[in-house]
Formats: structure tokens, sequence, C-alpha cells
């Protein structure tokens, strides 16, 4: 098949809609910024759940779909990722998670047209940084690519110290759109559908997972309740926790004080930020250091909404708020330090509101998708190509 002279980039990845989470939606914003016949995505089949929750999705370019659940960089995915290389013309490739698809980046070379491999690393790979057999794989990874991305200082250092000396290494952190996630959205219905009435709302929307942290929320809860007797917990998303979250809200004796709202596309997160008061996610590092935070886009979500931002210390979470000015930086597993700075929150929505305002500032003048694209592009860029 012939498709001219333009560039064409391959992007590579199990994290694509309609699954749902924030490396999904770094892979979804970037892909969406190419021009649509100089991108072509090769990923793997969602879950039938999954699937049937966000049914007609379409895209303005191909998105080919190998017939497993998760891509692993086998001989059998690596030759159908090929085939897709040079039927559509591809030149240059990009691992929307460098561990471990970015293995293929080697024979995707020797077998294609492909000259430039860009891998992204978002909190996962630390743990492959830090465990020995791993290790070789992720400085395998960074020899047969032209560039590896990090998201944070604090999930370079252990990445850059697995690496071969003068692997090249760049930022590439996600972005929001401003013109989505904004203040003047209508709240009203999502607090009518879940019953929140005008009582004050924490959300928290992140994969129903223990590094979340939304158990600390739920322990938190007795204590902001003994202050604001009102105060709900609004949980948006799925995952394996699900069932133990609901088991410590009945012990807790809070559970008509936490909704569980379910997993939601991710068109439809700007109705709950806008149904909050404040948004929380206490994640903690896991696992003695393996299992990190890689960012957390939801905090930034909440910021451009225009919320104060409660974030756990983990890994590059951190990154995401400016401590006391558009939120709060907290031990994850604390649920006093929890409590206490939501507390301190809900009870001041003046304070509430001036954060919301400077975390929207700071989020449209410095976390843009469209400045991410164009670092994407410069590294996909071949060495020595015109500009």
């Amino acid at each position: 098949m012939t498709h001219g002279s333009s560039p064409r980039t391959l992007i590579v990845t199990n994290d694509f809609p309609p699954r749902q989470g924030g490396i999904e939606t770094f892979v979804r914003e970037l892909a969406d910024r190419f021009p649509p016949d100089e991108v072509v995505v090769f990923t793997s089949m969602p879950s039938p759940v999954t699937a049937e929750s966000t049914p007609g999705q379409s895209f303005p370019y191909p998105v080919i779909r190998h017939r497993v659940r998760t891509l692993l960089p086998t001989p059998q995915v690596t030759t159908h990722a090929a085939a897709v290389a040079r039927r559509y013309g591809c030149d240059r490739v990009w691992f929307g998670a460098a561990a471990p698809l970015g293995l293929m980046a080697g024979r995707l070379r020797r077998t294609t047209d492909i000259r430039t491999a860009v891998a992204t690393t978002h909190g996962h790979e630390v743990w492959w940084a830090r465990t020995p057999g791993a290790r070789a794989m992720l400085r395998r990874i960074g020899t047969e690519v032209d560039a590896l991305t990090w998201l944070s200082a604090s999930t370079r250092r252990p990445i850059e110290a697995a690496l071969a000396p003068g692997t090249r290494t760049a930022r590439l952190v996600p972005g929001v759109d401003t013109t989505t996630f904004h203040p003047c959205l209508d709240g009203g219905p999502v607090r009518a559908r879940y019953g929140l009435g005008r009582r004050p709302v924490i959300l928290c929307a992140a994969r129903l997972v223990p590094r979340k942290g939304q158990d600390t929320l739920v322990k938190a809860l007795p204590w902001i309740r003994r202050v604001l007797p009102d105060a709900m917990l609004l949980l948006v998303g799925d995952g394996s926790y699900a069932s133990e979250l609901r088991r410590l809200a009945l012990a807790e004796g809070v559970v008509n004080s936490v909704v569980f709202a379910g997993g939601h596309p991710h068109h439809a997160l700007p109705s709950f930020y806008a149904a909050a008061d404040a948004f929380a996610m206490p994640c903690r590092t896991r696992r003695r250091g393996l299992e990190v935070e890689g960012l957390g886009i939801v905090y930034l979500e909440a910021a451009a909404s225009g919320l104060p931002v409660l974030a756990g210390d983990s890994g590059g979470a951190p990154d995401a708020v400016r401590e006391g000015e558009t939120g709060y930086v907290v031990d994850g597993r604390s649920v006093a330090a929890t409590a206490d700075r939501l507390i301190r929150l809900l009870r001041n929505p003046g304070l509430a509101r001036e954060m919301g305002v400077k975390g929207r500032h700071w989020v449209q003048t410095e976390w843009g998708w469209d400045s991410s694209y164009a670092t994407l592009a410069g590294l996909l860029q071949p060495e020595g190509a015109a500009e």
C-alpha cells in the first residue's frame, strides 16, 4: 500500500480506549494530535465488559487490534506489529508504555522501514529498574530506542540508573484540555443522580487498587464527619479493591456516606469534578518502593476544574500539586493528615476556591497537551532530518 512521502508513526500500546485510566488518556490525547493520515495505533482487545460499557467509539486514524487482551513482545505479536507498520508505511514507532513492549523495537527496526523509536515510562517501570532480571530488560529497551521518556524527577532517577551510559532520556508529561475540564460546569445532575444534595463532597477518580489510597479516605471519613456530619465521599472507578473498600466502609460505619459510582469513560469525568468540593487521591508507594505513582493526571484535571487537590507523596504525584498553593501533599498512609487537610478545605470554602483558581491557572500555563505533543514529535524526528 502506498501512503505518499509523509512520515507515519506506529503507536504500540495496551493502554487505549475503551480501556480507562491515566495512561489511556495520555496515549489517546497524544494520538489525537497527530495528523490522522500520519498515525496508526496497534493495540490489544478490550475486555467484553469494557467494550460493552463504552460502545460506538470511532477514531480518525486506523486502530488495529491484535486478538489478545494484553500485548506482550512475543514473536507473534511483533510479527503482527511489523505487518501493520509495513502496510501503513510507518517509519517511526512510539511505545505508549516502555515496559515490556519496547522490547519489540529492535526487531521492528530490522524488518520494517522504521528508523526512529521512542518509548515512554510511567510508574511501573520503576519496578523494572529495581528488579534484577527486569532491570536488564529495561536496559535493553533503552539501547534499542532513540529516546526513553520520563514523567517526574522521582521516577527519572531510578529509571536512568538502570540504563546504559549514553541512553537518551527526555521529559514527556501529560496535559489537560482546559476547555473540557473547567469550573463552569453544572455538577447538579451528578449530585442528583447519587443523592448528594448540597452536602460537602470529596471526590476520588481512580482505579480501585491499594496504591491509590481510597482506603485511607474511607478511614478518614469518620474523622471528617465529626466536624462536618454531612460530608460524603464519591469514588469513581472500578478495580480489584472494590469489594475490600465496601467492607471497610461498613466496618468504619460510613457505608451510607461513601458512593461507589463505578467506572466511567473519560469524557464523563468533567461532570464528576463539577459535583465535588475537593479532590483527593492519597496514593502511597508499595512493595518496598517497587510500586509507585508515576504522576497522576487526575490531579491536574481536578485543578483545571477549579478544585483544591490532596495528593499522596508517592512517586511523581507531588509534582502535580503546588503544596499550600493549589492543594496539599500528605503521607498517603496517614489517616490523620488526610483528614486534617480535607477538613481544612471543606470548612474554608474561600481557601478552597483560591486554591482552585491558582490550580487552574497553573495547569493552563504549564500543562498543555499541545506542548507535550510537540515534545513527542520532536523526539520522533529522525536524527539529522530537516525541521
